[in-house]
């Protein structure tokens, strides 16, 4: 006969197994659409248009995924609720964190499904400058056309790193429990892409 406190321990494990199938299933089907820059078409001003796509684009500048590599300060975050990574890690001089430990002790060139850890080749934390945590999508905007503060890029190089880079990329394909960014990455240059091309017009701040 199965004891009372073991029964207990078998209960709380298989609810905690079905609450994080759950959980993966909600990140797995959960609606992850990005309009189509033909779709601000119908917006005759050339700078409203630009602005609104922009404004769609923030749905993927603006998640998780995305801020907790870009923080206001010097400890990246982690998880949808964007807590303070544990271990505590700091960005270090060069971004890939301090001497003693660096993203890469941990994080792979992969995720790596069995310990749930993310990775890429060249994890690192966006640069200060480019940090964009707590920002509005028009104050983003504004940032992220602007050379000193986008790693020196002009907006066609945006479409590229944005539509195309794979760090930026991982934010599509982030590994169980972590909800990816929304829409394609080709979509998200597309809409980089219309932007540009309409004038890289801002959304108010």
């Amino acid at each position: 006969m199965i004891s009372h406190a073991r029964f207990k321990t078998i209960a709380v494990i298989a609810a905690l197994a079905s609450s994080l199938c759950a959980a993966y299933a909600a990140s797995e089907t959960a609606s992850h659409a990005l309009a189509s820059p033909e779709s601000f078409a119908g917006i005759s001003d050339t700078e409203k248009r630009s602005a609104a796509v922009f404004t769609e684009l923030g749905k993927v500048l603006t998640h998780p995924r995305c801020t907790n590599c870009h923080p206001a300060g010097d400890r990246p975050h982690q998880g949808d609720n964007a807590r303070i990574h544990q271990p505590p890690v700091a960005r270090g001089a060069d971004g890939h964190g301090l001497e003693a430990m660096r993203c890469n002790t941990c994080h792979q060139k992969a995720n790596f499904e069995p310990g749930r850890m993310p990775g890429h080749p060249d994890w690192h934390l966006a640069p200060l400058e480019m940090a964009w945590e707590g920002k509005t999508v028009g104050e983003i905007c504004e940032q992220i056309r602007d050379p000193a503060r986008n790693g020196g890029r002009k907006v066609e190089n945006l479409i590229d790193h944005i539509g195309k880079d794979t760090l930026v990329g991982w934010a599509w394909k982030p590994g169980f429990g972590r909800s990816p960014v929304p829409g394609k990455q080709e979509q998200a240059g597309a809409l980089v892409e219309a932007w540009v091309k309409t004038g890289a017009a801002c959304p108010a701040p």
